[in-house]
């Protein structure tokens, strides 16, 4: 059997690449196993800090930007 670099090249990546799907399966598994995700209590939310006047401007005009796009 005659591997050419090229072949060689190509099984290397399709092999990386079911290790790469194989390991994120299982992450996906594993975080899933975990339950259902309930959210954090009213009382450890920590209140909202205040946007400075210029924030919000950049804000403003950079949902414009899109907006046009």
């Amino acid at each position: 059997m005659n591997l050419d670099r090229s072949k060689i090249v190509a099984i290397i990546t399709g092999a990386i690449a079911l290790i790469l799907g194989i390991a994120y399966l299982t992450l996906v598994q594993l975080l899933d196993f975990r339950g259902e995700m309930v959210p954090a209590p009213q009382s450890l939310i920590l209140p909202q800090a205040t946007v400075g006047r210029h924030a919000l401007i950049a804000c403003q005009w950079e949902v414009r930007i899109h907006a046009i796009f």
